[in-house]
C-alpha cells in the first residue's frame, strides 16, 4: 500500500503512539503526525540517573521476555538485552511474573528474620495468587481479589499452620500483609479489595524471567523514534480539545485544537493518553462529549499509582546475594494491604525494596515500592520530611541508627499532569463490556458519519496485557492496523 493520502494525527508519543506511527508509515501512510505534550518521547518509559547510575523511573521490566513478547523482540533487535535474557532457559521459564528471588526479611523491631522461617508465608502467597485463575468461572463468592486472598489465607493457614505457636502464626500473617502490599504495587492499586476477581483473571502471563533494558527502558523508544520519518513528532504541543463528527466544519472528520490555539484538521486521530488522564479530562477533551457508554467505561476501569523510591548507600546492609528485601510490621497479623491513617502511617505501605543490578560505579542502590493513596500522599511531602521518613524506616528495620542513605530519589507519577498515575487495573464494578467500549472507535456503533474518526490505544485498552509495555505496544499496532485494513483495496472496493 503506497502513498495513502489521509491525514492521521496521533496524540501522545509513548510506546503505543510511536508504534502506531511506525506501523502506519511502514505501510505507506505519508501524512502521519504525532503531537506530544512534553519535551520528550516515551511517556511512562522514563530513564534517569541517581548520581552517575542509570535508573528507570517508569517501566523497568520486560514482563515475560520471550518470543511472544513484541517488546522483547524490539529490544533484541536493538541489542539492548543482556546475554542472560537471551538464553533459551530464561525465555522458557514459566514463573507467572513471580520469579524466584533471594530474599532478606526484617521486622519492625530491628531484627533480621530467617528467610527459611518466612518461607511458609511466601509459599502460601504464591499458591493463593496462582489459584485466583480457578475462581473466574465459578459462582462469585468473593467481592474482590483482596477478599479472595484474605479468605483463602485464613482458611489455608488454619490447617497448614495449626502446629505453629501463636507468635509464629502472627508473624507469618504479618509477612502476608507485606506480600499483599507488594501485590498492590504490581497492580498500582490502593488495595487488592479494589480489584475485580474476574477481570484480574483475564490477564495473561508470558513465559520468561523478567529482565531489564541495558542502559534504561527509554532506549527502546529512542531507537523506535529514530526510525520514524524526520519531523513527524511535534513536542511541547498539548491538545486542548478533539472536535469530532465535523463539529468544526473543516471538511475533515476531526479537528484537533491545541493549547496554543492551533487547529489541525485530520481524517483520523489515534489517542494514546493514559486512562488516568482520560478520567480527569474526558469532559473537556472531546466535543461533542463522549457517548455515555464510553464515559461509563472510562470511569469504571481502574487506574492507580505505583511510585518508586531509590535509595543509595555507601555500603550494603543486606546479604551479598539478596535480590529483594521485605519489611514486616509485627502488628499486621489481621492481613492488611493499606493503612487507615495515611498522613501518619503512609510509610508502612512501602514493604519491599528490590536490589538494583550492580553498575560500573559499584553503587549500592535499592528501589522501594509504594502504591495507592499512600504513594500519592508521599508525593506531597516536603523533600526533607520525605527523606527523613525513609531514613527512619531503614534505621528502624535494620536496628542500626548509623545507617544513613547517600542519596534518595522518589518518583511522582500521580502529580505528573500528563499521566495522573501509573497504570490500569480491572476495578471492582468494571466488566469486559467496559473494556470493549473503551477500545471502540468514535463514532461508536453504526453511524452515517465518517468512520474511525477517533481511535483509542494505550496499555489500558489491551484486554489481557493491560498495565504492561507490551500491551501498550500491541494496542498501538492494533489501531494502526485498523486504519490499514480500512484503506485496503478490498475494503475500499466494498
Amino acid at each position: 500500500m503506497a502513498g495513502v493520502d489521509c491525514q492521521i494525527l496521533i496524540i501522545g508519543c509513548g510506546i503505543s503512539g510511536v508504534t502506531a506511527a511506525k506501523t502506519l508509515t511502514d505501510a505507506g501512510f505519508n501524512k502521519v503526525r504525532i503531537l506530544e505534550a512534553t519535551n520528550r518521547s516515551g511517556g511512562r518509559l522514563l530513564t534517569g540517573t541517581l548520581g552517575t547510575d542509570i535508573i528507570d523511573l517508569g517501566a523497568a521490566f520486560i514482563h515475560g521476555p520471550s518470543e511472544e513478547n513484541p517488546v522483547f523482540r524490539v529490544a533484541r533487535h536493538y541489542w539492548l538485552l543482556s546475554p542472560e535474557a537471551l538464553t533459551e532457559e530464561n525465555q522458557s521459564a514459566d514463573v507467572s511474573e513471580r520469579p524466584p528471588m533471594v530474599s532478606n526479611w526484617f521486622s519492625c523491631s530491628g531484627q533480621r528474620l530467617s528467610a527459611k522461617d518466612m518461607r511458609p508465608a511466601l509459599i502460601m502467597y504464591s499458591q493463593i495468587m496462582d489459584d485466583t485463575s480457578m475462581c473466574s468461572s465459578e459462582e462469585p463468592q468473593w467481592t474482590s481479589v483482596g477478599h479472595f486472598m484474605r479468605s483463602e489465607a485464613k482458611r489455608r493457614a488454619a490447617e497448614a499452620w495449626k502446629d505453629k505457636d501463636e507468635a509464629t502464626r502472627n508473624l507469618l500473617f504479618s509477612a502476608l500483609s507485606a506480600l499483599f502490599k507488594v501485590e498492590c504495587c504490581s497492580n498500582a492499586s490502593n488495595s487488592m479489595d479494589d480489584i475485580d476477581l474476574a477481570g484480574f483473571c483475564t490477564y495473561e502471563n508470558l513465559k520468561g524471567l523478567d529482565c531489564t533494558i541495558q542502559g534504561g527502558f527509554e532506549l527502546v523508544i529512542k531507537n523506535l523514534v529514530s526510525e520514524l520519518p524526520p519531523g513527524i513528532v511535534t513536542y511541547n504541543r498539548p491538545v486542548r480539545c478533539v472536535h469530532w463528527n465535523n463539529t468544526e466544519s473543516s471538511g475533515s472528520g476531526v479537528t484537533v485544537e491545541c493549547e496554543d490555539g492551533e487547529r489541525i484538521a485530520a481524517d483520523h486521530v489515534i489517542l494514546t493518553v493514559p486512562l488516568g488522564y482520560l478520567q480527569k479530562h474526558h469532559s473537556t477533551l472531546f466535543h461533542p462529549p463522549l457517548p455515555p457508554p464510553k464515559v461509563h467505561s472510562i470511569q469504571n476501569l481502574g487506574f492507580g499509582t505505583c511510585n518508586k523510591v531509590f535509595v543509595e548507600f555507601d555500603v550494603p546492609w543486606w546479604g551479598p546475594n539478596c535480590e529483594i528485601i521485605y519489611l514486616v510490621w509485627k502488628d499486621e497479623e489481621d492481613i492488611t494491604d493499606h493503612v487507615t491513617d495515611v498522613k501518619q502511617r503512609w510509610i508502612r505501605k512501602m514493604s519491599s525494596f528490590t536490589v538494583q543490578e550492580k553498575s560500573e560505579s559499584h553503587a549500592h542502590i535499592l528501589c522501594g515500592w509504594i502504591a495507592g493513596r499512600e504513594a500519592e500522599y508521599m508525593e506531597s511531602l516536603p523533600e526533607e520530611e520525605f527523606k527523613q521518613s525513609v531514613t527512619e524506616l531503614i534505621q528502624r528495620f535494620t536496628g542500626n541508627p548509623a545507617i544513613v542513605p547517600k542519596r534518595i530519589l522518589r518518583t511522582r507519577w500521580f502529580s505528573d499532569p500528563w499521566t495522573c498515575g501509573s497504570y490500569s487495573y480491572p476495578a471492582v464494578g468494571s466488566s469486559a463490556q467496559d473494556m470493549k467500549s473503551l477500545i471502540e472507535p468514535l463514532p461508536m456503533e453504526e453511524s452515517k458519519s465518517q468512520p474511525l474518526q477517533v481511535l483509542f490505544a494505550g496499555e489500558a485498552t489491551h484486554t489481557y496485557f493491560y498495565s504492561t509495555v507490551h500491551g501498550a505496544l500491541l494496542s498501538g499496532q492494533r489501531e494502526a492496523n485498523r486504519l490499514i485494513a480500512h484503506y485496503s483495496p478490498k475494503h475500499l472496493d466494498q
